[in-house]
């Protein structure tokens, strides 16, 4: 194989301080020694010597490699790797050989540094924090062992002092986001901590931006900031004597990403080249990096696209199908035949494949030429491009049934439709407030005779009215008023009724917990007569009798009887082509909307309909209050019969053919074609194994960076992209996409291009990586102790005894393990400090296991007994913190005060503020801890929740008085907040604020409320966030994006309380609600006395 060798010429910084980079090497998490420079490089780690030159593979298996670091000696390198499908920490000698692994944990393990001593691996990781929102610290033997936690709450970076009793850190990151110039309540600051006196200093406090990766050298802190003139990520350092900042380099197009301190030098990634800092010189120089290797990542590949399957078109006749899979259209059978790759255009996508009705042509969007256009393909002929858009992004495309025109909608809720003779685009009409999710599922309806063009949109009340657009006389007419929602609209095949579900069934459901209610399964079906003269389709019926007056009589109806099946929806099969030509749709506006008539069909949650002769089909999913795993099914109404009958149970989405016979149903990851009968069965499954297509990856990473580009240029909220020139920015790291080995690398570039936006939930992620097969842990819920050769428990995690669906396994009734007892062996596997105790516990995540244990280490004399582990102690751990916090609130204040935590804005949030306050209305005064709040959805509920004020009172003769309403809290309330409560949790204390709830304390929160809706996914499966909608205030004033909400009592985090155990935060909040109380407590009114009314 030919091999490609790759150097970068050594230059000083005074040659590349302020100038552009050009070339990208993508070397990243490099470490230096003495004499040696180690990084990753194509997911694998290389070593190379420390003076530039040719680098070596070190470890190649498969995985991801990453955080290599030196020992002391520089004789050993650890990295953590994902070779088992969890990120666990090895180490390799710089000479090679076997990884050594150390961990076994499961959660993601990070190599930070090493002990100075060279005896322990520092390594980072959320095994024990509760919370998904931080890390914590934890050293390990480098021979293998146990881990020992270090005594911070919460920490992600960290570097010894040489002496190894201090330690400077951070608590708080944003190495791993890609929010540049960022300078919200999650700045990093860096902390000074002493092991032996239990001290804290904050040295970058009163910093604007952040200060990230402190590397302490001698009488220096080195570390990462942004707050030069550049706003890169720069070098910079800490006096410790002088106390004053000084910055190092001054580079100006890339930031700096993931320092690495020796004994000598510094050594960075920068625009994906490496550089060394001297610490004598102080001086900054490029290293030149050689590399001998064949590059097989980039060679084309044939690969199965089964897995890409995005979007389907079933034939006119439901024979074949297209679907659209990683870029390329493909042409499969329904049972019998070949599949065929129909585009195979590495470098380029199409999208949203559609057969025309008379099956001569495909309709598709595509990027070749630069930006989605609408192509066509007709048989075995070059595809042609029809239209010029020069910008955006286009959703579904709807045939007309004469197969001359095309109907979508695009990003900017533009309705249209194309000429595909003339290529000319028409506009028809605009929603209001649309996002990616509801243009994504929008639906369009023809009429047969290719006229008209029904559909639904918004309307300023958010209910979404039905609209008819006339293609002849190009206008738009509003068929139904509003007054109710409608939902999906359709023709039937005869141009005679409007079928649509509309949400007119108001039932509500009352809460088992307190007086709210909701209104759910209120979707019914409904037709409209199109024209005065056409009967309904709930006509009055009537039975009559045939009178046979003779033989030649014989067969003939009464005079006057009516044909029910005359009435009845003709399908489009049953129409010849001649007869269509002749169908002429007409439409009395007026008064349609009074001609509609609801089908007798149980409310309840209905979508995507159809029609075919004599049937209406439809989604049924599940109502509101089914079961968890109650599944959708597809059904159809019988307008004869006038019932709704069953096709098949458990169908996610389907699609009918143009002429009416078949439908391509969906289950799960697999397809068919069934007939719109009933009780059909998914029998013969569509190929999709058979997709194979040839996979370019430079190409394919070329359309994956540009659509990313698109897609922020496309739907990010502020058409001026905040100021950032976008086209420049899209040239600048276009330049480090050439040097791309690895999908992982092409994802950080991506992730470096959008976090030039300066704005929050800017995410990138997914795709086609390099990925190894998890092996899950099994977990007892507690913590472990090394004692000698054998491990004892340490604690048993218990969560609230108010909650029965969080237990450790231990805390079963008839278990008689305690805390201090020895956990000798599992499955008769014995439990030794030689490695971690979850290294015994691969594999067996909610297995039944037998454990045995003894109250001292040593096998003689011990027991056994059988549990069934956890999958995780995440939860767990969770609900312990929460419990401790509200035991410790209850104690500290008599009991008067409760203590809610909510975790989020999403349902767990939710979850959690109803089962708390549920609980705990009655206390006189609440502390609503929100701090690492992870948002979810807009909190105007919680805030409903939390302020209710009260009505009035209800006296009983012999009972306490009711308060109205109900399970409403009417103290003085208190909330905790910091730099983790972010996006929702941004918003829960901004509402919080602005209905006068109480005081804000803590610190300033993340600062991210532009909000995401989603945008097309990438076409190898990964994905990018675009913000599509931002906060602004009754002021007309935005919300402070990259600041946050600050408190009205600000209580920094203190490592050294932490460390003791003592929650500052909480004990301020607790000291504030004790005042509150004292001078503004809410007290019921006493009943009045009885009134004499003689």
């Amino acid at each position: 194989m030919k091999k490609i060798i790759i150097s970068y010429v050594l230059i000083s910084l005074s040659a590349i301080s302020g100038a552009q980079q050009i070339d990208a090497g993508l070397f990243r998490f490099p470490d230096v020694s003495h004499t040696q420079i180690v990084f990753t490089y194509a997911n694998d780690i290389w070593i190379m010597p420390k003076t530039g030159g040719t680098a070596q593979k070190l470890s190649s298996p498969a995985g991801l490699e990453v955080f290599p670091k030196f020992s002391p000696d520089g004789k050993t390198v650890a990295f953590s790797a994902n070779y088992d499908g969890n990120n666990e920490i090895y180490t390799l000698p710089v000479t090679g050989g076997v990884p050594e692994r150390l961990t076994y944990h499961g959660f993601t393990e990070r190599v930070i540094d090493w002990t100075p001593d060279g005896k322990n691996v520092l390594f980072g990781s959320g095994r024990e924090s509760g919370r998904n929102r931080f890390g914590q610290l934890f050293t390990i033997p480098a021979k293998k062992g146990a881990a020992t936690k270090l005594p911070f709450a919460y920490a992600e970076f960290g570097s010894y002092s040489p002496d190894g009793t201090k330690m400077a850190l951070v608590f708080v990151s944003q190495a791993f986001r890609n929010w540049k110039r960022y300078r919200g309540g999650w700045k990093a600051n860096i902390h000074i901590y002493d092991f032996v006196k239990n001290t804290s200093q904050n040295i970058s406090k009163n910093e604007v931006a952040g200060s990230e990766f402190p590397m302490w050298n001698g009488d220096y802190i080195y570390f990462l900031s942004d707050r030069g003139a550049e706003q890169r990520m720069n070098l910079w350092r800490y006096s410790l004597g002088s106390e004053k900042l000084e910055q190092l380099t001054k580079f100006t197009e890339y930031d700096i990403h993931f320092p690495s301190s020796g004994p000598d030098d510094i050594v960075f990634e920068q625009g994906g080249k490496l550089y060394l800092f001297s610490f004598a010189t102080q001086k900054c120089q490029s290293v030149n990096v050689s590399l001998v290797m064949d590059k097989t990542d980039l060679k084309p590949k044939n690969v199965s696209a089964e897995k890409y399957v995005q979007h389907f078109s079933i034939s006119p006749d439901g024979n074949r199908l297209l679907a659209e899979a990683r870029g390329d259209i493909f042409s499969l059978p329904a049972e019998n035949g070949f599949v065929k790759n129909i585009t195979q255009s590495p470098g380029f996508a199409e999208r949203y494949p559609a057969w025309s009705p008379n099956g001569k042509q495909l309709a598709y969007w595509s990027d070749e030429g630069g930006e989605y256009n609408l192509w066509i393909k007709e048989n075995d002929l070059a595809p042609k491009k029809i239209t010029n858009f020069t910008s955006g992004f286009n959703y579904s495309l709807y045939w007309s049934p004469d197969s001359k025109m095309l109907a979508f909608i695009d990003k900017a809720m533009k309705i249209k439709y194309c000429d595909v003779a003339t290529g000319k685009t028409y506009d028809i009409d605009k929603a209001l407030y649309f996002m990616h999710g509801a243009c994504e599922a929008f639906i369009l309806s023809w009429s047969p005779d290719s006229r008209w063009i029904a559909y639904t949109r918004d309307l300023s009340n958010f209910h979404k009215a039905a609209f008819i657009y006339d293609t002849k006389n190009k206008t738009t007419k509003q068929v139904t008023s509003g007054y109710y929602n409608i939902g999906d609209l359709v023709f039937d095949e005869q141009g005679k009724y409007l079928l649509l579900t509309t949400n007119q069934a108001f039932n509500p459901y009352y809460s088992d917990l307190d007086n709210s209610f909701v209104y759910g399964n209120s979707t019914q079906l409904a037709a409209i007569s199109l024209k005065n003269s056409d009967k309904s389709l709930l006509y009055t019926q009537n039975d009559t009798v045939d009178i046979k007056l003779n033989d030649k009589n014989e067969g003939k109806k009464e005079e006057g009887k009516e044909d029910k099946k005359k009435d009845s929806v003709k399908s489009k099969n049953d129409i010849s082509a001649k007869e269509k030509d002749k169908v002429d749709v007409t439409i009395d506006f007026d008064g349609l909307e009074s001609r509609m008539v609801i089908l007798p069909v149980a409310a309840g949650n209905y979508a995507n309909l159809s029609a075919v002769k004599g049937k209406i089909i439809y989604q049924k999913y599940p109502n509101l209050g089914s079961p968890d795993d109650a599944k959708p099914a597809l059904k159809y109404y019988d307008i004869e019969d006038r019932k709704e009958k069953n096709i098949s149970e458990n169908i996610e989405s389907y699609q009918l053919s143009a002429n009416g016979e078949k439908i391509l149903v969906k289950r799960g990851n697999s397809y068919s074609v069934i007939k719109p009968s009933e009780n059909q069965k998914m029998e013969k499954m569509i190929r999709l194994n058979e997709m194979e297509m040839k996979v370019d990856p430079a190409m394919e990473w070329k359309q994956i960076f540009t659509d990313a580009w698109r897609l922020e240029r496309d739907y990010f909220y502020d058409p001026n992209m905040h100021g950032v020139n976008w086209n420049q920015v899209k040239e600048r790291y276009e330049i480090m996409l050439k040097d791309a080995v690895t999908r992982e690398e092409v994802d950080f570039i991506i992730g470096e291009m959008i976090g030039e936006l300066n704005a929050s939930h800017t995410y990138h992620g997914g795709g086609d990586m390099e990925r190894s097969p998890v092996k899950p842990v099994g977990y007892l819920g507690i913590n472990w102790e090394a004692d000698g050769n054998f491990f004892k428990i340490k604690k048993i995690i218990r969560g609230a005894s108010w909650d029965a669906s969080l237990k450790s396994p231990l805390d079963e009734p008839g278990i008689g393990i305690k805390e201090g007892d020895y956990i000798l062996a599992v499955n008769g596997m014995p439990i030794t400090t030689e490695t971690e105790p979850y290294a015994n516990f691969q594999g067996l995540d909610k297995k039944t296991v037998e454990l045995t244990y003894n109250t001292k280490p040593e096998f003689a004399g011990a027991k056994t007994v059988v549990v069934e582990t956890i999958a995780n102690e995440y939860n767990l751990r969770y609900m312990a913190w929460v419990e401790d916090n509200r035991r410790y609130v209850a104690k500290a204040t008599n009991g008067e005060v409760g203590y809610i935590y909510v975790q989020s804005t999403g349902t767990d949030g939710q979850e959690d503020l109803l089962r708390q306050l549920n609980a705990q209305w009655d206390k006189k005064a609440l502390i609503i801890d929100e701090r690492f709040n992870s948002g979810g959805q807009i909190p105007d509920r919680f805030i409903e929740q939390l302020n209710r004020t009260p009505l009035a009172y209800w006296a009983t003769r012999d009972g306490e008085p009711w308060p109205w309403p109900p399970f409403a809290h009417f103290g003085p309330k208190v909330m905790l907040i910091n730099g983790w409560s972010g996006s929702g949790g941004d918003a829960f204390p901004d509402f919080f604020r602005k209905k006068n709830l109480g005081l804000l304390i803590g610190t300033r929160t993340w600062g991210g409320l532009i909000g995401i809706s989603g945008v097309p996914n990438l076409i190898d499966g990964g994905s990018i966030t675009a913000p599509t909608f931002r906060m602004y205030n009754q002021d007309g004033k935005w919300f402070r994006e990259g600041h946050g909400v600050d408190p009205d009592i600000e209580v920094d985090e203190n490592l050294a309380e932490m460390a003791k155990g003592n929650d500052v935060q909480l004990d301020r909040a607790i000291t504030e609600i004790k005042n509150a109380l004292k001078n503004k407590g809410y007290n019921a009114p006493v009943t009045p006395a009885y009134e004499k009314r003689n």
